[in-house]
């Protein structure tokens, strides 16, 4: 396997497809670099060196029992990148992995970065606050790290239900679509999975995403039932400068997968732009 080590000598998991301009995907939680296997062999198959890593504690990567926090997973954001020596790279963070993505660029800069894209993303903070009014309550996380604790497996087959619209009208996501889903949640280790819960939803990055000084493109599905567009998306299209928004109709949070032609084409073109 393809493997390099953190600072803290965790070991974490990569693949890297293709040759071109590089196109690195960050993904969401609780899932591992697998998630991504559409877009990388879509975009490596089109002239591109795709690369996906599996966050520390998820996957194939190692699972420390510390580190399970966003700075630390932006600084593996950036060990990698570092590793692969990448340069004019187009990052793409799904969900957790969009706070990973600003993370990093609010962290280490855009020396390596071309682009960035934001697909379903945390950012700028999901719980609510008197700073953050529109965020979701505190109870609705501790309820997820209570549902992961007691019963991961069962918990993780409920979420793909919200996650990718499958209780909407006309749904056509398969059982197979939800059972990758369990698959892939079930590789990443139990404290992971409780500690991820608190990076995503009470990290703020803000901050993080005034700092992206390189072109953004911003994608989200309208009826996210996971992260509500208000409160990310369209507050991070406020703060990041010039970026372009791109709202998808009905869709989802799971929109890689259920909107997938519409985003590779978007995806292509913006990168092409």
């Amino acid at each position: 396997m393809s493997t390099f080590k953190a600072k803290d000598g965790t070991q974490i998991f990569f693949k890297d497809w293709g040759s071109g301009q590089p196109i690195v995907f960050s993904h969401g939680w609780p899932l591992s670099s697998d998630s991504w296997d559409e877009q990388l062999h879509h975009f490596a198959s089109s002239g591109f060196r795709c690369i996906a890593h599996d966050r520390r504690g998820h996957g194939r990567s190692s699972q420390p029992w510390d580190g399970n926090n966003m700075n630390q997973y932006a600084d593996d954001l950036g060990a990698l990148l570092d590793h692969l020596d990448l340069k004019h790279a187009v990052l793409v963070g799904f969900s957790t992995g969009g706070g990973e993505v600003a993370r990093y660029i609010g962290r280490h800069g855009t020396r390596r970065v071309a682009k960035a894209v934001l697909v379903g993303s945390v950012t700028p903070v999901m719980m609510k606050s008197p700073t953050n009014p529109n965020g979701l309550p505190r109870e609705n996380f501790d309820a997820i790290r209570a549902g992961v604790a007691a019963d991961r497996s069962q918990f993780f087959q409920d979420l793909t239900v919200p996650f990718f619209g499958a209780n909407r009208p006309g749904s056509k996501v398969s059982q197979g679509v939800r059972d990758a889903f369990w698959y892939g949640g079930m590789q990443c280790g139990l404290k992971a999975a409780v500690d991820c819960v608190t990076a995503f939803s009470e990290s703020d990055l803000t901050e993080d995403l005034k700092k992206f000084d390189v072109p953004t493109l911003i994608v989200h599905g309208d009826d996210d039932q996971i992260v509500p567009i208000g409160p990310s998306a369209l507050a991070a299209a406020k703060i990041v400068k010039d970026a372009t928004l791109k709202v998808y109709a009905g869709a989802p949070h799971g929109l890689t997968v259920t909107h997938r032609e519409q985003f590779h084409a978007d995806l292509l073109a913006f990168i092409k732009s």
